[in-house]
């Protein structure tokens, strides 16, 4: 998800920081992938230290210019405070510890909607999963489910600490579902819910949506083709997700001739003449004048 737009964007040196294995070897997987996906470059470490060997370069890890991808909130500070420093690397977004809110009515399945708030809990114990359940659902039913499916799975100690400083949070109907949405601006939004289109075009601030009953976000984080790196913390009420654009900048380029100065000439000194800034308008009258 960051590789391959990276290889689209004609990026030249394409960097993959992924933590070694206990013996020191990498995943065969990742390395098989990586190789597919034209990745340059494998750094055999994560976290913050990863984000720092890229951005300052070593003996055996390039430099680069962008720093992209999710990561704990070490991670995230690491890239911010390294933006602003020596170092000169841009970030993406700040996308910290994971997070889902889904939205519920009556109809939904509570095994699904239980399923899919424990598929971002176990994530790590400070990943939120919030639920915004219409009138309507059984709570208990709900809670119930979270307890069973949790207790069942392998990273049930991380689940349950996320669970801790989680909520769900009943609403009196689909307004009061769309505005706390909008305040909360997840990371992953579900909405489980009837006709579930048509609350789209009110839902304003999440980093990736799925709508209806068969859209579970684990699909968008493997298979369903939208890119996976995405704003959490509220952030998506000013970030979006990872793009092709997130790979790219852009010039801008200008050229006059001598009718276009002719044409601008004249407006362009006499802007720079009210902001004072006399050499700015002496650089156009001095050519206006060898015209004349």
């Amino acid at each position: 998800m960051l590789s391959v737009p990276a290889g689209i964007a004609g990026c030249k040196t394409i960097v993959l920081a992924t933590p070694p294995r206990s013996d020191g070897t990498i995943t065969p997987e990742v390395l098989w992938c990586a190789k597919r996906a034209g990745v340059s470059h494998i750094l055999k470490a994560g976290g913050a230290q990863a984000v720092a060997a890229m951005a300052w370069g070593t003996e055996t890890c390039p430099k680069v210019h962008k720093i992209l991808g999710p990561g704990n909130q070490y991670v995230t500070a690491a890239k911010m405070a390294l933006q602003n420093s020596e170092a000169m690397i841009s970030m993406d977004m700040p996308a910290g510890p994971s997070e889902v809110l889904v939205i519920a009515d009556a109809a939904a399945s509570a095994a699904h909607v239980a399923a899919d708030l424990l598929s971002q809990a176990e994530h790590g114990p400070d990943s939120q999963v919030v639920l915004l359940a219409l009138p309507g659902v059984d709570l208990d039913e709900v809670e119930r489910e979270v307890s069973q499916q949790c207790a069942a799975l392998p990273r049930s100690d991380v689940a349950s600490q996320a669970l801790s400083h989680s909520s769900i949070v009943s609403v009196s109907g689909r307004d009061e579902a769309i505005k706390l949405s909008n305040l909360y601006a997840p990371e992953h939004l579900i909405v489980n819910v009837e006709d579930a289109e048509d609350w789209l075009p009110e839902l304003d601030n999440a980093g990736s949506v799925f709508l209806g009953r068969w859209t579970p976000e684990s699909v968008g984080d493997y298979a369903s083709g939208t890119n996976h790196v995405l704003p959490t913390y509220g952030y998506a009420r000013m970030y979006s997700g990872v793009s092709l654009e997130s790979f790219q900048k852009s010039m801008t380029v200008q050229t006059l001739s001598k009718e276009g100065l002719k044409g601008l000439g004249p407006t362009v000194a006499h802007m720079a003449d009210l902001e004072g800034l006399t050499a700015h308008q002496r650089a156009v009258t001095v050519r206006l004048q060898a015209l004349s």
